[in-house]
């Protein structure tokens, strides 16, 4: 994992992810751009370096960078803290607390429902 480029993980089946995770990168800027790759399109290496197995992928996003693999809320935080100006301050935000206590069932709740989110598809109750 050391060395590798700044991914966000995410569903590339579900069309609210998919609209997420584009969004979020077009707003990522700078020498060392991340990358938004869904999970189904991750070399299987770079799964099993990270850990994390297909049941893992599904059920979150996940971020991973060269100090931290995270999933969840502190994935689209992370993701968002590689953004620049207010997005980047959000991204900072979810990761203190209290913010961060509600952030974590906020993003259950979404995962869990986000076949009803704009975007969403069928694939996406595949949780």
């Amino acid at each position: 994992m050391d060395g590798a480029r700044p991914t966000l993980i995410y569903d590339g089946e579900c069309g609210f992810c998919t609209t997420a995770a584009h969004w979020v990168a077009r707003h990522w800027t700078g020498p060392d751009v991340p990358e938004a790759i869904p999970w189904q399109r991750l070399p299987e290496d770079r799964g099993a370096d990270l850990e994390l197995s297909g049941d893992d992928f599904a059920r979150s996003a996940w971020w991973a960078d060269g100090a931290r693999v995270e999933g969840g809320y502190r994935a689209v935080a992370y993701a968002l803290r590689a953004t620049h100006g207010p997005w980047a301050l959000a991204g900072r935000v979810l990761l203190v607390p209290p913010v961060s206590w509600a952030a974590a069932p906020g993003y259950r709740l979404v995962a869990r429902y986000r076949h009803r989110l704009p975007g969403g598809t069928p694939a996406c109750r595949a949780l």
